[in-house]
């Protein structure tokens, strides 16, 4: 358990490490570095709250979805903003429990574009790259990832999803939670 910990310490600390030099030039490098700065600098704090992993029941036995933990309790911080376009970009870390009732620490940068459905209802649709570590997989080395994700926002909450696909048997999970920005 104190690995885990230590994976999870180790992973919030390394979202202070983009703090770098960003380079003026217009390559898609340069301007993904600045906006990411610009999240941490001015972004307003989010509150993360996972709820629940979904196992796709066509891809597994019915005695494997019933060893599994679906309530993927935790907790998370993050900041964001909203850009001169109405999208949102967001840095997180979080901590939930996974499948197997261990604790999964991830960390990552957030984009989703925005449609407005009223002055109050938003949904987006984007995706999230970051750092995981799973104790099936790696023994919890940090591995990076990318996964889709789309929300549906009232004001300041937003119930938000992810997909991680995979074959029979793996992956196929639908990872629902909430952030509430204040």
């Amino acid at each position: 358990m104190k690995k885990k910990w230590i994976s999870v310490a180790g992973m919030l600390l390394a979202t202070q490490a983009f703090a770098a030099d960003c380079g003026e030039s217009s390559g898609w490098l340069d301007k993904s570095c600045r906006r990411v700065v610009q999240v941490w600098d001015e972004g307003r704090t989010d509150i993360y709250i996972p709820g629940y992993a979904h196992h796709l029941r066509s891809m597994y036995s019915r005695e494997k979805i019933d060893s599994f933990n679906e309530h993927a309790w935790g907790f998370g911080m993050g900041k964001s903003i909203v850009d001169e376009d109405g999208d949102w970009h967001g840095l997180y870390a979080m901590a939930f429990l996974d499948s197997h009732n261990d604790v999964e620490p991830i960390a990552g940068y957030a984009y989703q574009k925005m449609l407005p459905l009223s002055d109050n209802w938003q949904v987006g649709g984007g995706f999230t790259a970051f750092l995981t570590s799973r104790s099936d997989t790696l023994k919890n080395f940090p591995v990076p990832g990318a996964l889709p994700l789309v929300s549906l926002q009232y004001r300041k909450a937003a119930l938000m999803m992810s997909y991680m696909p995979g074959g029979k048997g793996n992956g196929n999970i639908l990872f629902f939670f909430t952030r509430f920005q204040y």
